[in-house]
Protein backbone atom coordinates (compact mmCIF):
# COMPACT_ATOMS: atom_id res chain seq x y z
CA UNK A 1 0.00 0.00 0.00
CA UNK A 2 1.68 3.49 -1.18
CA UNK A 3 -0.15 6.35 0.83
CA UNK A 4 -0.37 9.43 -1.94
CA UNK A 5 -1.73 11.79 0.90
CA UNK A 6 -3.36 11.94 4.59
CA UNK A 7 -5.63 14.31 6.22
CA UNK A 8 -4.00 15.36 9.39
CA UNK A 9 -6.43 17.76 10.64
CA UNK A 10 -9.09 15.35 10.40
CA UNK A 11 -8.87 13.53 14.14
CA UNK A 12 -8.20 16.84 14.89
CA UNK A 13 -11.23 18.21 14.29
CA UNK A 14 -13.77 15.39 14.15
CA UNK A 15 -14.30 12.80 16.23
CA UNK A 16 -13.54 9.38 13.73
CA UNK A 17 -16.99 7.05 14.30
CA UNK A 18 -16.12 4.46 11.66
CA UNK A 19 -14.15 4.18 8.37
CA UNK A 20 -14.49 2.93 4.97
CA UNK A 21 -12.20 2.08 2.33
CA UNK A 22 -13.68 3.14 -1.22
CA UNK A 23 -12.62 3.29 -4.39
CA UNK A 24 -12.47 6.68 -6.74
CA UNK A 25 -13.72 7.45 -10.08
CA UNK A 26 -11.39 9.06 -12.12
CA UNK A 27 -10.73 10.49 -15.70
CA UNK A 28 -8.05 11.23 -17.93
CA UNK A 29 -4.50 11.79 -16.26
CA UNK A 30 -5.69 11.68 -13.05
CA UNK A 31 -4.24 8.36 -12.14
CA UNK A 32 -0.85 9.39 -13.44
CA UNK A 33 -1.12 12.87 -11.55
CA UNK A 34 -2.24 10.85 -8.37
CA UNK A 35 1.14 8.81 -8.85
CA UNK A 36 3.33 11.79 -9.47
CA UNK A 37 2.52 14.42 -7.17
CA UNK A 38 -0.12 13.51 -4.85
CA UNK A 39 -3.08 15.67 -3.87
CA UNK A 40 -4.80 17.43 -1.12
CA UNK A 41 -7.75 16.86 0.82
CA UNK A 42 -7.82 20.06 2.95
CA UNK A 43 -11.42 21.06 2.91
CA UNK A 44 -12.27 17.94 1.41
CA UNK A 45 -15.96 16.44 2.22
CA UNK A 46 -18.58 14.01 1.03
CA UNK A 47 -22.06 13.52 0.42
CA UNK A 48 -24.72 11.39 -0.30
CA UNK A 49 -26.72 12.37 -3.19
CA UNK A 50 -29.60 10.63 -5.51
CA UNK A 51 -27.95 7.43 -4.06
CA UNK A 52 -24.40 7.75 -4.39
CA UNK A 53 -21.39 9.41 -2.80
CA UNK A 54 -19.60 12.16 -4.17
CA UNK A 55 -16.85 13.81 -2.68
CA UNK A 56 -16.50 17.35 -3.15
CA UNK A 57 -13.14 19.89 -3.30
CA UNK A 58 -10.23 17.01 -3.37
CA UNK A 59 -7.31 18.78 -5.60
CA UNK A 60 -5.58 16.92 -7.72
CA UNK A 61 -3.22 18.80 -9.70
CA UNK A 62 -3.06 18.81 -13.08
CA UNK A 63 -0.29 16.21 -15.24
CA UNK A 64 2.42 18.61 -16.65
CA UNK A 65 2.63 15.98 -19.95
CA UNK A 66 -0.81 15.88 -20.61
CA UNK A 67 -1.61 17.81 -23.97
CA UNK A 68 -5.62 17.01 -24.90
CA UNK A 69 -7.48 15.86 -22.37
CA UNK A 70 -7.76 17.90 -18.85
CA UNK A 71 -10.29 18.26 -15.65
CA UNK A 72 -10.67 20.73 -13.41
CA UNK A 73 -8.65 19.85 -10.59
CA UNK A 74 -11.57 20.20 -7.59
CA UNK A 75 -14.41 18.71 -9.65
CA UNK A 76 -16.73 16.33 -7.78
CA UNK A 77 -15.45 13.01 -8.08
CA UNK A 78 -17.62 9.93 -7.67
CA UNK A 79 -17.04 7.42 -4.92
CA UNK A 80 -17.75 3.44 -5.57
CA UNK A 81 -19.49 1.61 -2.57
CA UNK A 82 -21.36 -1.22 -2.15
CA UNK A 83 -25.53 -0.46 -2.37
CA UNK A 84 -25.60 -1.73 0.98
CA UNK A 85 -22.88 0.57 2.34
CA UNK A 86 -24.57 3.79 0.46
CA UNK A 87 -27.84 2.97 1.91
CA UNK A 88 -26.10 2.96 5.83
CA UNK A 89 -24.14 6.16 4.70
CA UNK A 90 -27.86 7.98 3.99
CA UNK A 91 -29.08 6.82 7.07
CA UNK A 92 -26.68 8.07 9.24
CA UNK A 93 -25.53 11.34 7.34
CA UNK A 94 -29.27 12.36 8.06
CA UNK A 95 -28.26 12.67 11.55
CA UNK A 96 -27.86 15.85 13.16
CA UNK A 97 -23.55 16.68 13.08
CA UNK A 98 -22.46 13.64 11.03
CA UNK A 99 -20.37 13.85 7.96
CA UNK A 100 -18.11 12.24 5.45
CA UNK A 101 -14.67 13.27 5.41
CA UNK A 102 -11.56 11.53 3.72
CA UNK A 103 -9.01 10.51 5.89
CA UNK A 104 -6.33 9.36 3.37
CA UNK A 105 -6.09 8.18 -0.44
CA UNK A 106 -3.62 5.48 -1.31
CA UNK A 107 -2.69 2.77 -3.87
CA UNK A 108 -3.64 -0.53 -3.09
CA UNK A 109 -1.35 -3.54 -3.60
CA UNK A 110 -3.41 -4.15 -7.03
CA UNK A 111 -2.53 -0.44 -8.26
CA UNK A 112 -6.13 0.60 -7.99
CA UNK A 113 -6.74 3.99 -5.96
CA UNK A 114 -8.44 4.27 -2.94
CA UNK A 115 -9.79 6.78 -0.05
CA UNK A 116 -10.33 5.60 2.98
CA UNK A 117 -13.48 8.04 3.62
CA UNK A 118 -15.11 8.42 7.86
CA UNK A 119 -18.17 9.06 9.12
CA UNK A 120 -17.21 11.66 11.68
CA UNK A 121 -19.01 13.89 13.96
CA UNK A 122 -17.40 17.84 14.57
CA UNK A 123 -15.60 18.34 17.58
CA UNK A 124 -16.53 21.50 19.46
CA UNK A 125 -13.19 24.29 20.61
CA UNK A 126 -13.98 22.80 24.17
CA UNK A 127 -13.62 19.38 23.43
CA UNK A 128 -9.88 19.95 21.77
CA UNK A 129 -8.95 22.41 24.06
CA UNK A 130 -9.97 19.19 26.76
CA UNK A 131 -7.65 16.89 24.77
CA UNK A 132 -4.57 19.42 24.11
CA UNK A 133 -4.74 19.65 27.96
CA UNK A 134 -4.80 15.61 28.74
CA UNK A 135 -2.14 15.13 26.03
CA UNK A 136 0.20 17.98 28.34
CA UNK A 137 -0.64 16.26 31.79
CA UNK A 138 0.12 12.67 29.85
CA UNK A 139 3.85 13.39 28.57
CA UNK A 140 4.43 15.62 31.58
CA UNK A 141 3.42 12.51 33.44
CA UNK A 142 5.70 10.42 31.36
CA UNK A 143 8.50 12.81 31.78
CA UNK A 144 8.21 12.26 35.89
CA UNK A 145 8.05 8.62 35.88
CA UNK A 146 11.37 8.57 33.64
CA UNK A 147 12.87 11.13 35.96
CA UNK A 148 12.29 9.01 38.91
CA UNK A 149 12.84 5.34 37.35
CA UNK A 150 16.49 6.53 36.48
CA UNK A 151 17.62 6.87 40.32
CA UNK A 152 16.76 3.71 41.34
Amino acid sequence: MRIVSTNRKAKYNYNILETFEVGIELKGMEVKSLRQKGCSLEGAFGRVEQGEVILYNMNIPEFDKSSYFKVDSRRPRKLLLHKREIKKLIGTTTQKGLTLIPLKVYFNERGWAKVEIALARGKRAYDKRRKIKEEIEKKEAQRILKRYSKRY
